[in-house]
Order: structure tokens, then C-alpha cells, then sequence
């Protein structure tokens, strides 16, 4: 954390002065007439977005629930690896860590083999595996209640600049865009929403907003999506699941582990310790349904439901003393076809004003734990969109972008979870079965191991196009960093600061604050002070970032904003920071920033001693001679050229950027 820059000041250093309002907050808690960002519902998908878009002080942001308050229990706990580097952006992550259960190894369980006399119908560890494979992120897999998550989002937004805080007991009863071509003052804020108050006091009450553009995350039977005329479509559910959140007894060697059942003929548990070192959630496989037939008509009672468990547990006893949370519900994959309100004929001539994100959008089964890890995802690629966009940096055709890129994830990983869900209500295959009959549990944990990315929320990859390079004809430079796969989120890894000597993760660099990312890495052409000197291809690169009227930095940073405003430059160096001082780097490297001119310490890297931890060698960077890595602001990797390339990236940002 940096802070004293415009002057030294005493007190919360993480708290930034609040920024004047450009629309004054209504008297009361009224709707203001005008947003530049109107926000429908306070889900993981809303509050990522509220929480990305509060950083932007001059952006209007207002963001709107149907719930009188707050949550305060939610039903998704798992936070995938990708979701808590996202979470270190935005500042919280530590706090996860702290409170979270740690998901470190899987261990799975069959029907015992009917031999010796064994009873079938009891449970035996058939294998145990890491729960996440060795390097796929600096950041584990944990567990935590998501009304938790939902609190440091809150937090987040509160402690921003804009001092952003939600409108609750909000329902949406109405939702219109204006033709495109109005010449009337509204054109500027096309979509009107209306929402009906239905707290105490004002029952009833019609409140209307306009907005330039309206995000629905309003869940699975979103009012936003609908009033796009759009649908969710996929296969009907047929299977029945319960799950409890539940305090227990047992002599069940495995209850702090992360577990997948499968007995003889009674069903499947996923089984997943939660935060506190107590508290167990338990997935119950329940009857398979018939066709059209809803799980709510079944009638299920928490007593069945423990029931069902306790026979699975066999011959361990579970004993539950208290149920804090439970529910039933259908297994089902839904995806809409698009997560705007453009039909595909209408790219060409219009802007999407109207977006949809996360269980709006896109449904799962709980298995996976990819819901609320996904609906994240997706505001996170919105989020930074919208601010360009508002903000005058890139035309509202960017916005394009967002349903091209998160629909294709959202259907490819559907397809997983489609394929991992059926496997664990599969029967377990029974010893001296012919094969093709039921699920054979060593292909459960071989499943399990070869799928793990998905299931970690790094498998994302985003196909060439405007802001994933290279365009079509262009060379590919992704020799020079294969570990650095373009498309695919920014694999961070160990590096020590050469200001201070700290070690850190260089993905703790790329904070949510809506900048793009230009990372040089250095090859090992020149040693010493010359490293970073002005005839060193770094050397070079910084001169025409700062120099050149073609550079992206001359072009797209309004006048007089600090040099990193809207590009952030990092440099890393193969040389110890023993070797290599800070004062040696070129000015883009330690510039000098704020009202004072004070000098950034924090902008250049150098490698670990331990050749096992070089970043070059953990992400097969071209040691001789380096490479460019450009990082967009969600920390997906755009493209990877030559540090010499220059005229490559000034066509890069030529694409979607405008002139400042």
C-alpha cells in the first residue's frame, strides 16, 4: 500500500478522502434521478462490479437490491484460486485467508469391495489426492460463507472515494431503453428503470432513474433479463440434491477434509468442512426425479435429509447436533445466448446499453463450485469496460467485448460442470459389473485430478480478438514467455522489490483500479547498472513510452495526470537488487509522481536467489532476450512482443483506445 503521496496525513491510511459528489445523494434515501452505472442486485456478480466501478469517483455508480438488507447467510462457499487473485486486487484477500477454511487435500470414498465378507453397503477411502495442483496459484482454494464476501465488498465500496453504498428493499418493476436516435436530453441516459419501494413507511412507492447503462445481476430469475426478452435455456433438471450446513459428532476420520462419496446403493455426499473448525456442509445425492417433476413437490424434511446422509456415512455414525442452514434443490446447466440486449445483426450499427451477469446469465450445479466464482468473473470483465468507456478512454464499441468474451467461458465451463455433475450422481459401479454400468470410482478421482483448473477458475482463455493479440496475420510472440499464455489469466509468481528488497508476488501489483499493465522483462544482454541503461532494450522502451507521440502513454493519458494514470509500467530484471539499484532505472521505472514530484519506489523487480523460485525459469521467459507482457485490467494477458516491438503495441492500444 502506498499513501502519503500528496502529503502526509494521520489516520486509516486505506481510507481516501471522499471525493465530491458530481450528483448530490438525494434527501433521504430516495433513488437519485441519474446514473451513469444503474447496478440490479447485490450478489457476488453486483457488488464486484459496484466495488470496481467505486474506485471511479466520477463515475455515478448506483446499485439496487430487492432484500431489505444486507445478507446475512448465503448458500455459496466455495472461492476458487482465480477468485481470491482477483480478491488480492481489490485489497481483501488477507481477510479471506485469515477467516477461510484452507482446502488442501480431496480424499474420495467408495462402496467396499465384497470380499472377505465385507458389507457392501459400507464406505472405504479408495484415495487422496492435493486438492489443487502444485503451482497453479500462489492462492489456495478455500471456503467462506459468501454473506462474508459480501461484507468486504461492502466495505470496499463504503471506504472508496465515492463512498458508494447500496439501496435495499428495491423491487424492479419496469425496464426501458429509448430507440436509438432520440435527440432529446435523454438520449444520454437511454434505459429508465422504475422500482417499487417495499420498505416500512413506503410501501408501494414508485421511484424512476435514468441510467446511460443498467447491469443485471439479479439472479437466476432476474427481472433485468427478462424485460431483454431473453431466456436461460439447458437441460431439464432430473436429479435431487439436498445440502445442510450442519454441527456434528462423528467418528468419520475425514470430516475436515474435502470428500466425495459414493456408496453401494444409496447415493453420493460431497462433503465440505466449512470456516471455524466446526461447522460441515453436506451435499446429499437424493432421489432422481421424474420428467417435469419439481423437487419442492417431494416434500423433503431436514430429518430425511439426515437420514439419507447417515445411511451414505455407513458404518461411521453422524450425529448432528445443530442444522444452521439447509435446502433442496434440482441439479441444472442454463445459459443465455447472449449477455446483452444486441440481437448479433445489430453489432454493427448499435452500442449494448442493457447487460446481464452471473446467475442471470449463466446457471450451475453446485458441484463445481463455479456459480459465484464465475458471476465475478464475469462484472470483473464488465467492470473496467464500463469505465473506459464513461471515462472517454476506449468508444462504447469495447462494450462489445463483454458478451463475446464471457458467454464462450460460460458455455464451455457449463459443459464441464454438465459432465461433472452427471458423474457424481452416477451409481457407483459394482465389483464384476461388465464395464459401462455405473461410475467406476477410480474415474471419479482420475476426473477430478485432469479437471482441476476448471474447478480452480484458471482454465479461462480468451480467443484472439481486439483486446487478446495477435489480430490475424500478425506474428505470435508467445516463444517468449511460455508460461505466460496469452488469453489466460496472469500467472503471478515470486519477485523481490528493488526499491526495499521486499520479496512479493508480482501479482499483487495489478491492483482492480481499471489500468492496463505494461511489464518489461529484461533479457540478460547487459549487466550491471546497464541493465536498465538508455541503449538496454528497456532503456529503449521506456524512452519511446515517455517520448514518442505514437506511444500509448503520449497518446491515451489526459495532460497533466501522473505518468501511470492510465498505464502502469513495471520492469523486471534478472540481476540480484544487490546488484541493481533502484536510482539506475530509467524515469519511467522511478518516476516521480503527486504535488511533491516524490519518487515511486515500487515499479521495478529483481529476480529470487533460489534458481527453483526465478520468475524467468517458472514462466519460461526468454532469458536472453525478455519480452513485453501486456496485462489488461481484469490481469488476463493481452499480448506478449519484443521489447523493441514499438510499433506493434502502439497498434495494439490503436484498436479500442481513443486519443486523450
Amino acid at each position: 500500500m502506498q499513501f502519503h503521496l500528496n502529503g502526509f496525513r494521520t489516520g486509516d491510511p486505506g481510507l481516501p478522502d471522499a471525493a465530491v459528489p458530481t450528483q448530490e445523494k438525494s434527501a433521504g434515501d430516495t433513488l437519485p434521478v441519474e446514473a451513469d452505472v444503474l447496478i440490479v442486485g447485490c450478489g457476488p456478480a453486483g457488488l464486484t462490479l459496484a466495488a470496481q466501478l467505486a474506485a471511479f469517483p466520477d463515475i455515478r455508480t448506483v446499485i439496487v437490491e430487492q432484500k431489505p438488507g444486507p445478507l446475512q447467510l448465503g448458500q455459496a462457499d466455495g472461492v476458487a484460486c482465480r477468485t481470491m487473485e482477483m480478491f488480492e486486487a481489490f485489497g481483501f484477500a488477507e481477510r479471506v485467508l485469515k477467516e477461510s477454511y484452507w482446502v488442501n487435500e480431496t480424499t474420495f470414498w467408495k462402496p467396499a469391495d465384497n470380499v472377505n465378507g465385507a458389507d457392501r453397503n459400507c464406505i472405504v477411502r479408495s484415495g487422496r489426492v492435493r486438492d489443487v495442483e502444485e503451482g497453479l496459484s500462489h492462492m489456495p482454494h478455500v471456503i467462506l460463507n459468501q454473506a462474508r464476501v459480501h461484507d468486504f465488498y461492502l466495505e470496499t465500496m463504503q471506504r472508496s472515494a465515492s463512498r458508494l453504498v447500496p439501496h435495499y428493499a428495491r423491487k424492479l418493476a419496469g425496464l426501458e431503453r429509448l430507440p436509438d436516435g432520440v435527440s432529446d436530453g435523454a438520449s444520454e441516459f437511454p434505459v429508465t428503470a422504475r422500482f417499487e419501494r417495499q420498505d416500512a413507511g413506503h410501501e408501494g412507492k414508485t421511484e424512476t432513474i435514468r441510467a446511460r447503462y443498467v447491469v443485471g445481476c439479479d439472479g437466476a430469475r432476474s427481472a433485468v433479463r427478462q424485460s431483454m426478452g431473453r431466456v436461460l435455456q439447458g437441460d431439464s433438471a432430473n436429479h435431487a440434491w439436498g445440502v445442510m450446513d450442519v454441527l456434528v459428532v462423528t467418528d468419520f476420520p475425514d470430516i475436515r477434509f474435502k470428500a466425495l462419496i459414493q456408496s453401494a446403493d444409496e447415493g453420493s455426499i460431497v462433503l465440505i468442512p466449512r470456516e471455524g473448525g466446526y461447522l460441515v456442509r453436506i451435499y446429499v445425492e437424493l432421489d432422481k426425479l421424474s420428467a417435469n417433476e419439481r423437487v419442492a413437490a417431494r416434500n423433503i424434511s431436514i430429518e430425511q435429509l439426515i437420514a439419507a446422509a447417515q445411511r451414505i456415512f455407513h458404518p461411521y455414525r453422524l450425529d448432528v447436533k445443530e442444522v444452521a442452514w439447509w435446502s433442496v434443490y434440482e441439479i441444472g446447466q442454463r445459459l443465455c445466448d447472449r449477455f446483452d440486449d444486441l440481437q448479433p445483426h445489430e453489432m454493427a450499427a448499435r452500442v449494448p446499453r442493457v447487460f446481464i451477469a452471473g446467475d442471470a446469465c449463466h446457471t450451475h450445479s453446485p458441484k463445481a463450485g463455479q456459480g459465484m466464482n464465475v458471476s465475478m468473473q464475469d462484472s470483473f470483465n464488465l467492470g473496467w469496460k464500463l469505465a473506459a468507456v464513461l471515462r472517454g478512454r476506449s468508444p462504447p464499441s469495447l462494450l462489445h467485448t463483454y458478451s463475446a468474451e464471457r458467454q464462450a467461458v460460460a458455455k464451455e465451463l457449463i459443459d464441464f460442470d454438465r459432465e461433472w455433475a452427471a458423474m457424481l450422481s452416477a451409481p457407483s459401479r459394482k465389483q464384476g459389473d461388465p464395464a459401462g454400468t455405473g461410475v467406476d470410482p477410480a474415474d471419479v478421482q482420475r476426473y477430478f485430478v485432469q479437471h482441476g483448473r476448471y474447478t480452480a477458475g484458471t482454465a479461462t482463455r480468451y480467443k484472439p480478438a481486439l483486446l487478446t493479440g495477435p489480430l490475424a496475420g500478425e506474428p505470435s510472440h508467445q516463444h517468449l514467455a511460455e508460461g505466460l499464455q496469452i488469453g489466460t489469466r496472469f500467472h503471478s509468481a515470486p519477485v523481490v522489490r528493488m526499491g526495499d528488497g521486499k520479496p512479493m508476488q508480482l501479482g499483487e501489483a495489478l491492483a482492480a483500479d481499471g489500468r492496463w499493465r505494461l511489464i518489461a522483462f529484461a533479457g540478460e544482454g547487459q549487466g550491471g547498472d546497464d541493465a536498465a541503461g538508455p541503449t538496454s532494450p528497456v532503456g529503449k522502451l521506456c524512452s519511446y513510452l515517455v517520448e514518442s507521440p505514437q506511444s500509448p502513454l503520449r497518446r491515451y493519458t489526459p495532460a497533466g495526470a501522473d505518468p501511470d494514470a492510465v498505464f502502469d509500467v513495471r520492469g523486471v530484471f534478472q540481476q540480484s537488487h544487490h546488484q541493481l539499484p533502484v536510482t539506475a532505472m530509467p524515469e519511467l521505472l522511478f518516476p516521480r509522481k503527486g504535488r511533491f514530484g516524490l519518487r515511486d519506489y515500487e515499479k521495478a523487480f529483481c529476480v529470487l536467489e533460489d534458481a527453483n523460485q526465478n520468475i524467468y525459469a517458472l514462466r519460461k521467459i526468454d532469458r536472453a532476450y525478455g519480452c513485453l507482457v501486456v496485462v489488461r485490467p481484469d490481469q488476463y494477458i493481452a499480448h506478449i512482443l519484443p521489447l523493441g516491438d514499438t510499433d506493434a503495441l502502439a497498434a495494439f492500444f490503436g484498436g479500442f483506445m481513443l486519443d486523450a
